[in-house]
């Protein structure tokens, strides 16, 4: 039956994906990629002269392969009897799509494996210094898409819940909406001192760290040039991050 192996590529360093999905790779005729897959990952596992590689990239406002085509490659290549990897960022579940391209295969009568990987939500925070949770200071945290900003009528995140909710607040894909989303936390009760850090290219040698409070985030990332894919954090956790200046 035709199959997709759907891979959770993990926050942005190549040897962070896992082992599981690693062979599916190594095993892999069609390899399906974006920008976040990453793509260090297939230089460093396979042999990609002996496979197709397709980027279907989606860039922020930049070069992007529509949703609807990037199912239609998976299919496809899947129907024509060829082993097919879907590689994406992180976790495919973690507002990656995934479950949406799942849904997809499914409907086309092609069958699919998840293997979930590190989500940078999580693991790029770590990479920063700051646990997401600390005994005695913070038993919960909120992930959040930061892609639409307050107040836009697709956005789902109730930013008054979240402002009172406590723990830590993570937010990811926000970085062009980060003066709205911490103005708008701050209105609906956030503290404006609540510690805060924003890191970008987490886990790579390219790896950017910022430390500010919810009040001047969006200003200290802007002056150290903080850009996507990035990592904000909010909460008292942010305390702990790691600087070496």
């Amino acid at each position: 039956m035709a199959r997709v192996t759907l891979i959770g590529g993990g926050p942005g360093a190549w040897d962070l994906i896992t082992l599981r999905g690693a062979r599916a790779l190594e095993n892999a005729e069609v390899i399906l990629t974006d920008h976040l897959g990453p793509t260090e990952a297939l230089e460093e596992i396979v042999d990609t002269s002996q496979k197709t590689v397709i980027d279907v990239a989606k860039l922020p406002y930049g070069k992007s392969v529509a949703q609807d085509e990037i199912n239609r490659l998976m299919i496809e290549h899947a129907k024509a009897g060829r082993r097919v990897a879907r590689l994406k960022g992180g976790d495919p579940y973690v507002f990656g799509r995934g479950h949406e391209e799942v849904l997809a295969l499914a409907e086309a009568g092609v069958e699919c494996e998840v293997i979930p990987g590190v989500t940078s939500a999580i693991s790029v925070p770590a990479a920063a210094g700051v646990p997401v949770t600390h005994r005695g200071l913070t038993h919960s945290f909120t992930v959040v898409s930061g892609h639409l900003p307050p107040g836009h009528e697709k956005s789902l995140v109730d930013y008054g819940a979240l402002a009172r909710v406590g723990g830590t607040i993570v937010v990811i894909m926000g970085v062009k909406n980060v003066e709205a989303i911490t103005r708008t936390l701050i209105e609906e009760g956030l503290d404006p001192a609540t510690p805060a850090m924003a890191v970008s290219e987490g886990t790579t040698s390219r790896q950017l760290q910022v430390r500010a409070t919810a009040e001047t985030l969006a200003a200290e990332m802007e002056r150290a040039g903080v850009g996507s894919p990035a990592v904000y954090i909010l909460g008292n956790v942010a305390q702990f991050a790691n600087f070496s200046s």
